[in-house]
């Protein structure tokens, strides 16, 4: 009798175990995703960070057979505010550019803390901006519009986007950088900027390849100067800034983060098949003809390159005491 009470306890046990197993909490990171994932894209439609997170999610869809709904939440701090008080699963996810990721916090009183509420995945592609002259002027070089600004401190004018853009920071960089003094007019809008510029009401803008290049190409404007390190075939004669002030430069990104605790095996998941994306020739080729360049840096390395332009551009801003719209 006791042995076959024995037996009978010892069935009941595996019986109860076969039960409870399917409860267990499955392998983080391997069955993901399994449901939709929500691509937040802190700018309104038609932009183009959201012309590439629409890219990356049609593929990434594709890829996880589960729908990404890109969500368009406009404002400068809404974006990153809404995925960082997110739950860390995965499944909110924010497409971005470094500023005003890295920027905006050092200029304004932001509701959450980029490096402590939010981590970089993947960094998808990399921006370059050209520095253009109005046609009104006699600037052939950078060299020429350097050597004005330098006889004639504050004369020089440059629009942007508004006060903090992308396009102020970037010229502020080129201001430090060769010890000039420039005066800075706002607009409201890049669009608006540029208008400026063809209108002779400025001298100068600096703005992203994918708005001067049509300009450059309809000689509309002059473009002297490219970020980043490598000359671009369609802007002959436009020096890169690293060789004209090497170890200065600081690249221009698009990168996609989580909240900050989300699992590692979801993040490298995530960032696995985002690389997977990023290598596909149709998407590369995309990218290229909105005049950015695939990356595809991910992990500790893309957290790295966060963590030091949210310092070297902290510096620049507490220097010139810049201040946001």
């Amino acid at each position: 009798m006791k042995t076959r009470f024995k037996m009978l306890v010892a069935t009941c046990v595996l019986a109860a175990c076969s039960v409870c197993a399917p409860m267990r909490a499955p392998a983080q990171g391997t069955d993901f995703p399994t449901k939709p994932v929500r691509l937040v894209v802190p700018f309104p439609p038609g932009g183009s960070i959201d012309i590439s997170g629409r890219l990356i999610a049609q593929h990434l869809s594709e890829l996880w057979k589960q729908p990404i709904i890109v969500d368009n939440k406009p404002g400068s701090t809404t974006g990153p505010e809404f995925v960082a008080r997110s739950v860390p699963d995965g499944y909110t996810l924010l497409i971005i550019s470094s500023t005003p990721l890295v920027t905006l916090p050092q200029m304004q009183k932001v509701p959450y803390d980029v490096l402590r509420d939010l981590v970089g995945i993947t960094q998808t592609t990399l921006l370059t901006y050209a520095l253009i002259a109005s046609p009104g002027t006699r600037f052939s070089s950078v060299g020429d519009l350097i050597d004005y600004a330098r006889r004639n401190p504050g004369r020089l004018n440059y629009s942007s986007a508004g006060n903090g853009s992308g396009q102020h920071l970037y010229m502020e960089l080129l201001k430090s950088a060769a010890g000039i003094e420039l005066t800075h007019v706002p607009y409201k809008g890049s669009a608006t900027a540029l208008q400026a510029v063809l209108a002779g009401e400025v001298q100068a803008m600096l703005d992203v390849t994918v708005s001067t290049t049509p300009l450059v190409q309809s000689a509309k404007v002059r473009a002297l100067m490219v970020t980043g390190g490598r000359t671009l075939e369609q802007y002959p004669g436009a020096v890169p800034f690293d060789s004209l002030y090497p170890g200065l430069g600081i690249a221009s990104w698009h990168g996609i983060f989580a909240p900050r605790a989300t699992p590692r095996p979801v993040l490298d998941r995530i960032a696995r098949d985002l690389r997977e994306v990023l290598r596909n020739p149709a998407v590369a080729d995309r990218f290229r003809q909105l005049g950015v360049e695939p990356s595809g840096i991910s992990g500790n390395e893309f957290d790295t390159i966060v963590q030091r332009d949210f310092e070297r551009w902290g510096e620049i801003i507490r220097r010139n005491n810049l201040r946001s719209d």
